[in-house]
């Protein structure tokens, strides 16, 4: 059991996180994977107890190894730092990472290589999406992603709970003006490329091979109709069965995964 006084000051602990604009990331594999890549943005780790099991054993010994504080915690705890999810007895402060707008975007291009990959989400308003979509774009070597400032989900923390530690290492621009973004993209050499079900031309049947950004548009809408007018061509991914979509996230994967077999072959 842990004493009361010792889950009072991780609470107030958890407080002065948050005025210092910190971050909370929750669950094993997030937090692992954070140790792994980045354990300098590692801040304080808190471990609701009595877990004791080897997951939650070997998560601690990394961040002990890594000069992380640990702290055991009642299991309400954690509900006070994060709110009621799954957060599998783990909770961990850390730096944010630089945000990035679309200024940042333009100056970062030169440095993704002769054939970059970027994945625009227009107007993803899940989170859970917008995380899956994170997780996946981080798989397929993706450069960046771009999500419109308004009208979407934040990385907040059910996001880089779903992404498993993809949102902490992938580059993801927010930015005030999608439309702009694109046109600047174009600018910089990049073919705009937009996913929809009504499209011609099958993805598998499109040359992925070059400067690129797929775009998908958001739960239900789609795509909106300035971000459309900006796309070079449009794909659809064939459909076998009797469903009409794609979740977002599926598509999404579909879609970059195609891009990089191409390359790759």
């Amino acid at each position: 059991m842990v004493h009361p006084v010792a889950v009072g000051a991780a609470v107030h602990g958890a407080a002065g996180v948050a005025e210092q604009r910190r971050q909370f990331v929750y669950g094993l594999h997030a937090i692992g994977a954070i140790i792994e890549r980045a354990p300098e943005r590692l801040l304080e780790l808190w471990l609701a107890q009595p877990r004791d099991d080897r997951r939650a054993r070997e998560l601690k010994e990394r961040a002990l190894a890594v000069g992380v504080r640990v702290q055991p915690v009642a299991g309400e705890a954690l509900v006070k730092l994060v709110g009621d999810v799954a957060h599998q007895g783990a909770v961990a402060a850390v730096r944010p990472l630089k945000p990035w707008d679309g200024d940042d975007l333009a100056a970062a291009l030169s440095g993704f290589g002769a054939e970059p990959l970027l994945l625009v989400l227009d107007g993803i308003t899940d989170p859970h999406n917008l995380g899956a979509c994170l997780r996946t774009a981080e798989a397929a070597g993706v450069h960046a992603v771009v999500i419109p400032r308004d009208r979407s989900a934040g990385i907040d923390a059910v996001a880089r709970k779903v992404a498993a530690g993809a949102a902490e290492f992938v580059p993801i621009a927010s930015v005030t003006n999608l439309a702009r973004t694109l046109d600047l993209l174009k600018e910089r050499g990049l073919w705009i490329v937009g996913t929809d079900e009504a499209a011609g031309q099958t993805l598998f049947a499109a040359d992925l091979r070059r400067p690129l950004a797929v775009v998908l548009g958001g739960e239900g809408g789609g795509m909106r109709r300035l971000t459309r007018e900006r796309c070079d061509f449009l794909v659809r991914i064939p459909m076998a069965g009797r469903v009409e979509s794609l979740n977002v996230s599926v598509a999404a994967g579909v879609a970059l995964f195609e891009a990089r077999r191409q390359r790759l072959g």
